[in-house]
């Protein structure tokens, strides 16, 4: 019967379970004592998800006790899952409430759930035993209380304890009275006055009943036994008493001390301190008092987490018999001291994080709690301000750690975060967690080449595969972001693809030739080299390599002047009776190479004629060495001499060219000059090319001074020699590269004390134009100027030095010839009108060989500029 009365009331609890959310917190109320699999509430619904999305979010339940009594099915429903009782988790508590955590990942979430355990009557009150004994002096006067055993239930609210009755009598009604925690106790009154010789005796039936529906009780049989005489019960000073105890106090330290008086003499008035015996186990384990003096001391631990207060009745028993008692409510109330320690736990931590997260994202979950109350137990986060993180608070005593700053991990891979919690006691106590947030890598660095630029000298004829320059550079980043592959950016070189001259190791950066180069075709060319990592997206960076072709000696010399056939050699005159030195002729000759390989040396081979003739090493000018035997003499009308003049280069090993010259002697009546200068027709008229030479010298001769003034001016206004005005001891090295306004252009300069010697190399300023400035040693009055044909360079990699007629004419009437005790001090000079320096001026201790005249240059100048692309010396 009593089973089928519950249902009503179970289904009543069932309905009045309710959800609200406040602050961002669930709540729900349950009843105790249901199965496991019980419905709590629904929590997909109540925070707007599906189930699916609840399992792809993996939500996880984490109890803020050790037993699990929750979990949530793969509805979304949160269930019992385990039996909950409410007197074993929340005792005598009025109310009754367990804290749950919700996380959900993807993103991070966290949501408070707080569930409230409802009490169903399932205790009925219980008395300590089952029979208790009083005995009553039968002097007590009526209206004398006597206090009972009280019961206990374990239920709360209206299920507890709610009355005690008792069976009839004519002696005792039962008084309950209320304690200041709300609990009740019963007490024995005596109605009229005993007489233990009518009834020494009464058996009385005490009830306890609850408040439940259906009530439940429990009774005990009171055995009251009436004893004689001894009429008058010790009394306190203070039926009442309350006191206050710190928190921690030793062992010893005094809580109170009682007073009590009887007005009885003898042995009925002496009077001894004790605890009821109804007192609690953990009372008596906590205070002791004096039986003689009534004071209570601590004998236990005293802990405000444990208890907060202490409710103790002592009893004051006279040495009558029968011993009557008074008894004194002692409440000992205890004072919280800091003595607890924050907690701080880690719930969640995302570790590694991007690099280049977003201020704000949260890395970890972190709550703290402390025992102590009050201040004491307001507990305070805190990071390192150094970190580039902060702290948010969630709810309650719950935290988010976020970003609060930019994040890199090439300078920092890693933090140690250090989270420190602080209560706000006197003195504060604190303990901390540390956790370590990595950084993974993003692709946020391109690739840093170990040079701005690269210059190499690469050797002329090498051989295909040779080696030009490793390349290298680094990125900062890690793993494929780090992982460089190197490649040569598409150009050409002459019209064709720069991969059919150069090829690169995509992976080292070494960089090797595909061909054999020739310093004659091209001098100098240029790289464009790309490295780029393999992050998503990639990153790059580009080099220019600047790679310049050294000149090895391998182009004999060849002879210009004067023009000969190679089947018939050179054909020179030379005048009856010519005095020994007379000079026959220049031989001009150059060498395609550069620099000391273009060094040209002058010489005539061992024949039967060569000791008759006599050539200048240095210039090629050819005299004779004998006075030549007339007409008669020779026995020949015209007599012919033969030799070979060789013309050896400065190269190791030297390259040489011959060539057969017949010098025939004519009588002086001869048209022909065989030194080239413009001499006097004593005849009527005057020949062609005599003409000729007089109108080309003077236009030659007008253009060279317009010239030289607009140099002589632009040199005054420069005479910082930024742009082409060099003195003496400007130029120190043996090689330098003076780098010009123009990205292209660079000056070669090969100088040995004054500028003897200059390449340019650089592309123009316009795709169809070229701008020439002549340059000259501010310590020689003349240059001499070599041509040699070279092939067109790219506009890319080489400027092309094209002089037309005109210009060649116009810088060989601007020489001078040096004056005579002009001296070099350091090496030869490269080739001046393809001679080389002879040793006196090799060693800075001999004249500047004798010039070749104007007319020579001239003829010179006509037989090698036919428009074509020329290189220049000077």
């Amino acid at each position: 019967m009593e089973r089928r009365r519950s249902w009503p009331v179970l289904c009543l609890a069932l309905s009045l379970m309710h959800l609200s959310i406040a602050s961002g917190e669930l709540r729900y109320s349950v009843l105790e004592e249901q199965k496991p699999g019980s419905v709590v509430g629904n929590i997909a619904r109540d925070l707007g998800l599906s189930a699916m999305r609840i399992t792809e979010r993996n939500l996880q339940v984490v109890s803020g006790s050790n037993a699990q009594y929750f979990e949530v099915n793969p509805n979304g429903v949160l269930v019992i899952r385990e039996t909950i009782d409410r007197e074993s988790i929340c005792a005598l508590s009025s109310t009754c409430s367990l804290h749950l955590q919700i996380l959900l990942q993807n993103p991070l979430e966290i949501h408070r759930i707080l569930v409230q355990i409802d009490d169903v009557n399932d205790n009925a009150p219980q008395f300590p035993n089952v029979n208790s004994s009083l005995e009553i002096s039968e002097a007590a006067a009526p209206g004398t209380r006597f206090r009972l055993e009280s019961a206990r239930d374990p239920d709360v609210g209206i299920n507890s304890l709610r009355t005690y009755s008792i069976s009839s009598s004519d002696y005792f009604v039962l008084n309950v009275e209320t304690k200041s925690d709300g609990s009740k106790f019963p007490e024995l009154v005596l109605e009229k006055a005993l007489d233990r010789e009518s009834q020494a005796a009464f058996r009385l039936s005490l009830t306890a009943v609850d408040g439940g529906q259906p009530e439940k009780s429990g009774t005990t049989l009171l055995l009251i036994k009436i004893l004689d005489v001894n009429d008058n019960a010790p009394v306190f000073d203070e039926p009442v008493k309350r006191v206050s105890l710190l928190e921690n106090s030793p062992p010893g330290t005094l809580v109170t001390k009682l007073n009590a008086t009887d007005v009885d003499s003898g042995i009925n008035g002496e009077i001894s301190y004790l605890f009821s015996k109804y007192t609690p186990e953990r009372t008596l384990k906590m205070f002791s008092v004096d039986s003689q003096s009534g004071e209570i001391r601590v004998v236990g631990d005293v802990d405000y987490e444990e208890a907060s207060v202490y409710d103790i009745t002592v009893q004051a028993r006279d040495g009558g018999s029968p011993a009557m008692e008074g008894s004194c409510n002692i409440k000992v109330e205890i004072i919280d001291v800091n003595d607890n320690t924050p907690e701080v736990t880690l719930t969640s931590l995302t570790s590694p994080i991007r690099e280049d997260a977003e201020t704000g994202t949260v890395i970890a979950l972190i709550s703290a709690k402390d025992l102590d109350s009050g201040d004491n137990g307001k507990v305070t986060l805190r990071v390192s301000q150094v970190l580039p993180f902060k702290l948010k608070s969630a709810f309650g005593e719950h935290y988010t750690l976020v970003t609060d700053g930019r994040l890199d991990r090439e300078v920092i891979d890693e933090y140690t975060v250090v989270v420190t919690a602080t209560d706000s006691g006197s003195p504060p106590l604190s303990s901390q967690k540390t956790f370590v947030v990595r950084l993974s890598d993003v692709n946020d660095n391109a690739p840093v080449f170990s040079q701005n630029s690269y210059s190499v000298d690469v050797a002329e004829n090498n051989a295909p595969g040779t080696p030009i320059v490793a390349i290298s550079s680094s990125d900062p980043d890690v793993g494929d972001n780090a992982r460089l592959s190197y490649s040569i950016l598409p150009t050409t070189i002459h019209g064709s693809p720069i991969s059919s001259y150069v090829y690169i190791n995509p992976e080292n950066g070494n960089i090797f030739t595909m061909r054999s180069l020739d310093y004659e075709q091209m001098n100098a060319f240029k790289i464009e080299v790309q490295v780029r990592d393999a992050g998503a997206p990639p990153q790059t960076s580009n080099v220019t390599v600047h790679v310049f072709v050294v000149d090895q000696n391998d182009n004999p010399p060849i002879i210009l002047y004067p023009t000969h056939s190679e089947d018939a050699g050179l054909q020179l005159t030379v005048l009856h009776g010519a005095p020994v030195g007379h000079r026959v002729n220049k031989i001009v000759a150059v060498d395609p190479d550069s620099g000391h390989n273009a060094w040209l040396f002058y010489s005539i081979a061992p024949g039967d004629d060569s000791s008759l003739f006599h050539i200048e090493p240095h210039t090629g000018e050819l005299r004779t060495a004998q006075k030549l035997m007339d007409d008669e003499q020779g026995g020949k009308t015209h007599p012919a001499y033969n030799f070979i003049v060789v013309v050896r280069d400065n190269g190791q090993p030297a390259l040489s060219t011959s060539v057969l010259v017949t010098v025939t002697v004519e009588e002086k009546s001869a048209d022909k000059s065989t030194d080239f200068r413009i001499t006097p027709h004593k005849g009527t008229g005057m020949t062609d090319i005599t003409l000729y030479l007089i109108i080309s010298l003077g236009c030659v001769s007008l253009v060279s001074l317009l010239t030289m003034a607009v140099l002589l001016v632009r040199c005054i206004r420069h005479k910082d020699g930024s742009t082409c005005c060099y003195s003496r001891t400007g130029f120190r090295s043996r090689h330098a590269y003076q780098q010009r306004a123009h990205k292209d252009l660079h000056l070669q300069l090969n100088t040995d004390g004054p500028i003897r010697y200059m390449e340019v190399v650089g592309g123009p300023q316009e795709p169809h134009t070229r701008t020439y400035r002549p340059c000259y040693s501010t310590l020689s009055s003349r240059s001499d100027f070599v041509f040699v044909k070279t092939p067109m360079l790219s506009h890319n990699n080489t400027l092309n030095m094209t002089l037309t007629r005109k210009h060649l004419m116009n810088s060989a009437n601007e020489q001078k010839p040096p004056s005579a005790d002009w001296r070099f001090t350091q090496n030869q000079r490269p080739g001046p009108s393809g001679a080389a320096a002879t040793p006196e001026v090799a060693m800075g201790t001999g004249p500047w060989p004798n010039p070749p005249t104007e007319a020579e240059q001239l003829q010179v100048l006509m037989a090698a500029a036919n428009g074509e692309n020329l290189s220049l010396a000077l």
